[in-house]
């Protein structure tokens, strides 16, 4: 590092960037890591994680974000709990990038972009009160709990469907809220649900309040938006699957994204449209979403930012 222009700055915190930083700093790129408001990112909000490979007996999500951060930090990867507010990106080989945590500015030769996505909820308070003791938004990190239980997947469109029929497998039995009276997924999707003999659809119906004990779902309150009768359902698991948005509003105008938002990634690498802007996790990966893959894309970066460095002569 010279004229306090740095090699790498990772700019967020989940498996994704601490990996980045984990890789990063072990090729002496000494990466500076800023965490963002939610230090950790999805997982943090995971009660258990037991489909990350190395943890027979399973982790939660906090805990396995603070052994990946102090990994991180053993090879000398420096956290700054604080968010990049502004950007300002070189558009030629071998430029200057510019970052802003509030007023700070930073200078970076190469940025790591893994401030993931984060999953849409319906904005009832009984979400967050329920959050990691039966509501969901991810049915392939989660459902493993609901074994041979009935639980309820929110949502009308092909994640939705993905969702119910995949615990399917798993539940006792799948019930579908879907807002209007016919799905949004497409026809494929549609027919497999509708071909799962422990699915249920309800059409015309929404999720209005949640209830339970100990902070662990009983019943779901449910209301027919034609007739406006209201009903409990008895349910464990409530998955909430009306999409995610990419965290990728400060990159906005600057950096190529897909209509949805999340980051175009070129082939089977981490490379944007930028020189020496990289992106990893779950901001450029709407198919997987799952921590295992995000850190796999994470040590990708990490690599792909040495190799450019490289490059360049640094």
């Amino acid at each position: 590092m010279e004229n306090n222009i740095l090699d790498c700055v990772i700019v967020g915190s989940g498996p994704a960037g601490f990996t980045a930083a984990i890789y990063a700093a072990r090729a002496d790129l000494k990466p500076e890591l800023y965490t963002g408001m939610e230090p950790g990112g999805q997982l943090t909000t995971t009660t258990d994680v037991e489909n990350f490979p190395g943890y027979p007996d399973g982790i939660t999500g906090p805990e396995m974000m603070m052994q990946l951060q102090k990994q991180a930090e053993r090879f000398e990867t420096k956290v700054y709990y604080e968010m990049i507010t502004k950007v300002e990106f070189a558009t030629e080989k071998g430029g200057i990038h510019k970052l802003y945590a509030g007023s700070r500015e930073i200078l970076a030769r190469t940025v790591i972009i893994s401030t993931g996505a984060t999953a849409k909820y319906l904005g009832l308070d009984d979400e967050k009160k329920y959050m990691g003791g039966g509501v969901s938004a991810c049915a392939t990190c989660d459902g493993f709990f609901y074994k041979g239980k009935e639980v309820i997947v929110v949502g009308a469109g092909d994640t939705a469907a993905e969702e119910a029929t995949y615990l399917s497998k798993i539940a006792s039995k799948v019930t579908m809220l879907v807002r209007r009276d016919e799905f949004r997924a497409s026809k494929v999707m549609v027919k497999r649900v509708m071909d799962t003999e422990n699915i249920e659809v309800k059409f015309n119906h929404e999720l209005i309040g949640i209830k339970g004990e100990n902070s662990l779902v009983e019943r779901a309150v449910v209301i027919n938006n034609k007739t406006q009768e209201e009903s409990e359902l008895p349910v464990h698991g409530i998955f909430i699957a009306i999409g995610h948005k990419p965290n990728t509003e400060v990159f906005a105008g600057q950096i190529d994204l897909e209509e949805n938002g999340y980051i175009i990634t070129e082939g089977k690498s981490t490379r944007t449209n930028l020189p020496g802007v990289f992106a990893a996790g779950d901001v450029q990966d709407h198919t997987y979403r799952q921590a295992v893959t995000a850190a796999g894309t994470g040590c990708m970066a990490a690599m792909d930012a040495e190799r450019y460095l490289q490059e360049i002569g640094e």
